[in-house]
This record gives C-alpha cells, sequence and structure tokens, in this order.
C-alpha cells in the first residue's frame, strides 16, 4: 500500500504536531489557475491535499464547493484534465499525500477498476466516494488495494459502536471523521461530541483520525487536536477564498497563502 501517509503522521506526530488539509475543486476556476492554487497551499505548509473531481449532484457538498463545482466544469474541465494536474504537481512534488474525494458515478463511469489505476498512475494517495456506504464498499476497497490506493471511509459522528468499530477495520491511510452532520460548510461549525467517537476509533484499530466538515478557524483546528484527532481538514473555507477573489488573483494566493498558515500554526504544540 501506499505509505506518504504513514510517513507523515509519524513525522508530525515525532514533531508534536497534527495534520492540516485544505481541500480544493481541482479545475476551480480553471485548469491553470487551479494548479497554481495548489501549489500555494503547499508552498504555504500544507501537510497534505484533498481534491475534488467536479460532479455535477454533490449530494454531501454545501453551496460552496457545489457552486466550486459547476465553476470547474463550465471551464471545461474533465477527469482526465484533473490527474493532468495532479501528474504534473507530482513532476515537482513526491512526497506529499493527495487524497482525492469523488462520487460513485464518476468511479463507475469509466470502470472502477480502470478508474484506480488511473488514480493511481497520477500520484494519488487515497480515494474517498462520499456516496458509497460502507455496505456497498466491497469492489471498491477491492480495487483500491489492486491499484495501491488507501480507501478511505467517512465515520460519521452519530454512528453506533459497531458501525465506527467497522469503519475503523475498512479505512486507510487515514480515517476521515466528520466534525458535525450534514453538508460541507463554512458557515456551520462543528458539534459533535468528538473525544468519546475518536477515542473508540482508535481503539478499535483506526488509522490517523482527521476531523472535516465545519473546521474555517484555527480554533477549530486546536479543539479538534484536543479532542485526540490527528488533523483536520478545511473544505469550504478554503474554496470561499477562491470565489470571493476570482477577480484578483494576486489577492487570491494572499489570502489562500494567510490562510493555510494560520490553520497550520494551530496543529502545532499538539500533545
Amino acid at each position: 500500500m501506499t505509505t506518504r501517509y504513514k510517513a507523515l503522521f509519524e513525522e508530525l506526530q515525532k514533531n508534536g504536531e497534527g495534520a492540516f488539509i485544505p481541500f480544493v475543486m481541482l479545475g476551480d476556476p480553471n485548469m491553470d489557475e487551479s494548479a497554481s492554487i495548489i501549489e500555494t497551499l503547499v508552498k504555504s505548509g500544507a501537510d497534505a491535499l484533498e481534491l475534488g473531481i467536479p460532479f455535477s449532484d454533490p449530494v454531501a457538498d454545501g453551496p460552496v464547493i457545489q457552486t466550486a463545482a459547476n465553476r470547474a466544469l463550465e471551464s471545461g474541465i474533465t477527469p482526465d484534465g484533473c490527474f493532468k494536474i495532479i501528474e504534473n504537481f507530482r513532476m515537482k512534488n513526491d512526497t506529499i499525500p493527495i487524497g482525492l474525494l469523488v462520487y460513485a458515478n464518476l468511479v463507475i463511469g469509466r470502470g472502477a477498476r480502470n478508474f484506480y489505476s488511473r488514480a493511481a498512475k497520477s500520484g494519488v494517495d487515497s480515494v474517498l466516494i462520499a456516496d458509497v456506504p460502507t455496505l456497498a464498499s466491497g469492489s471498491f476497497v477491492e480495487y483500491a488495494r489492486d491499484a495501491g490506493i488507501d480507501a478511505v471511509f467517512i465515520a460519521p459522528p452519530n454512528a453506533d459502536d459497531a458501525k465506527l468499530r467497522e469503519i475503523a477495520g475498512l479505512t486507510c491511510g487515514y480515517t476521515y471523521f466528520l466534525g458535525r452532520s450534514g453538508v460541507t460548510g463554512a458557515d456551520r461549525e462543528m458539534s459533535a461530541p468528538l473525544s468519546s467517537r475518536i477515542a473508540l476509533l482508535k481503539s478499535s484499530g483506526a488509522p490517523p483520525v482527521v476531523v472535516g466538515f465545519g473546521i474555517s478557524k484555527p480554533e477549530h483546528v486546536r479543539a479538534s487536536l484536543e479532542a485526540g484527532a490527528d488533523g483536520a481538514i478545511a473544505g469550504s473555507a478554503t474554496v470561499a477564498i477562491i470565489e470571493r477573489r476570482l477577480d484578483d488573483r494576486d489577492l487570491m494566493h494572499e489570502e489562500l497563502a494567510r490562510f493555510v498558515k494560520d490553520m497550520k500554526s494551530a496543529t502545532k504544540g499538539k500533545g
């Protein structure tokens, strides 16, 4: 299996840090600018990347990320174009973990085995399919394993103990723990009882736990780590900067850099 996540979390633990992982939509606002945005995120201190492939019906996403997907689709981006962005980035950086957050139709549409093979060839480390429950995940896990890709699963805050233990046994690379229920969005803060659920996941053998949904401020990152998480993902808050500064590229990159630096700073001094 891929080892970039393992190497990252071991290094962060040694340094007493958590992971900060920004999410952006590939192809937003266009292919060239998307590649530049990813460069800015990494240069500013992102520990890993979570990247979306635009889809027309993103049921787990709130309006900010839905709009980003629409911008990317309107710019003409395709899944192959998304993989090309990742391939070009991998020529410059072969160490940072890259995860894809996608929907099942995108995987099935090109043949699931082919999708995972293409993802691996481009340099992707993990794939999280937002609308595939654990009960229907068998073939996807098999194809991911065969391609050397980590299959990541979402741990909902309202899942019972048995379900969390099941997820802990299935997910690889890291565990995506929802800080709250619902869809993505920076306007609604995390509200789940983090510590007890994270403790259960870890005692059940889950890989490093990363909190997403409702992460938009440094204090959310700190709260996640204090609850026992190993990192935090910010999606809507990152994408909102892109949306707000579409007409001023320089300011967009300045604000993205400042946001990542502030969020990463909140991961230091963990434990």
